[in-house]
Formats: C-alpha cells, sequence, structure tokens
C-alpha cells in the first residue's frame, strides 16, 4: 500500500488525503516532523518537503499537485474531468488554492523563524494582499459543488482550512459565500473532514 509522509497541519498533506479518500484510494499514513529531517523524509525526498507519496516500489512522488494527477490516473479520472475545459478549470483553482496557501505558509515562516524585531512586515503585507485578493475573487464567484468535485474544490477546502487554523479571524469578514461553501463542502462530504488541517 502507497505510504503518504504528511503532517496534520499541512494544507497540501490535507489535499491529498482528501484527493485519496474521495477518489477511493487506500494509502497508509505516516507523519513526520519535517523540521527534524527523518531519515523517512529525506530518503524519499531530498528536499524535505511534505507531502510524500511513497509507493509500494520505492519510488516517491512529489509535491501535492503532482500526487494528485497520479491518484487521478490511478484512478481513472476521479479527481480531474475528461473534459478539457473543465478539467482546465480544475487544475487552475488547485493552482489558486496552493498559491494562498505558499502565501500563508510564507507568512507563518516568517514570524516562525525570525526573531521578532527581524519580521519583515512589508513581507507580510505583500504576501496578505495576494491571499486577500484571491479570496475576494473567490468569495464573489465561489466555486460550484455538485456530487462529483474534483482536486480543485478539494484544494480549496484544504487551504480555507490552513487559514482557519492559521489565520481564524483575520480572513472570514466580509466572505460570508465562502464560509458557507465550507459549510456546504462538509455537509456534502462529511468523510473528508477529518482530513482538514488540524
Amino acid at each position: 500500500m502507497p505510504r503518504l509522509l504528511y503532517a496534520s497541519s499541512s494544507p497540501y498533506s490535507s489535499k491529498v488525503r482528501m484527493a485519496a479518500a474521495y477518489a477511493g484510494i487506500a494509502i497508509e499514513l505516516a507523519p513526520v516532523k519535517t523540521e527534524e529531517k527523518p531519515t523517512v523524509l529525506m530518503d524519499a525526498n531530498p528536499l524535505g518537503k511534505i507531502p510524500v507519496l511513497v509507493l509500494d516500489d520505492r519510488r516517491s512522488i512529489y509535491d501535492s499537485r503532482v500526487i494528485t494527477q497520479y491518484l487521478n490516473r490511478l484512478s481513472k479520472n476521479a479527481l480531474f474531468p475528461r473534459n478539457p475545459d473543465k478539467r482546465l478549470e480544475a487544475e487552475v483553482l488547485e493552482a489558486m488554492a496552493d498559491g494562498i496557501c505558499d502565501c500563508a505558509l510564507s507568512m507563518v515562516y516568517e514570524r516562525r523563524m525570525r526573531p521578532e524585531e527581524m519580521v519583515y512586515q512589508p513581507w507580510l503585507d505583500r504576501q496578505w494582499a495576494k491571499i486577500t485578493a484571491a479570496l475576494d475573487l473567490l468569495n464573489a464567484n465561489p466555486p460550484k459543488l455538485p456530487s462529483k468535485i474534483t482536486a480543485g474544490q478539494i484544494a480549496l477546502r484544504a487551504c480555507l482550512g490552513y487559514l482557519a487554523l492559521r489565520f481564524a479571524g483575520k480572513w472570514e469578514k466580509g466572505r460570508a459565500r465562502l464560509t458557507r461553501w465550507i459549510a456546504r463542502f462538509d455537509q456534502k462530504f462529511p468523510e473528508l473532514k477529518a482530513c482538514v488541517p488540524s
């Protein structure tokens, strides 16, 4: 059985866990702490980043977008539509969600890794401006939630879960449509809620 090296707080790990569950692909979960640079992680991905999907033949797949594409092929298109336009829409939504997470993680690490007096506020402001611009766009036109969703909607749910974990009370104001979208997602796909960043 493929083994996923992951962290429960990672939005990218969350996305992959949700995608595997949604596609009906069994994976073994192996939590790791990236800051400790464990051998199991460094042997699987020299970048020391998660998630990493380690296959039965010991090949490693990373990053999360490559993993979702792999899971999609394995599940015969359970995560991305065959229609080229709809597939592109799902891929763009996944990229936007991941991009928001990139900015959010950059902010978290800026505060976590530097002494307080060295935190660079203009950098934080720039990342937050990117996040809010993307959230405003998504709030104006939230993705549909049909009975069959894609890796795009899954990535967005993981992303919003990460924002709720790290930036609770800071991103929701004025974005009621997105907060309602989360509630609808969780209601329609309750089996995926356990994979949300925590």
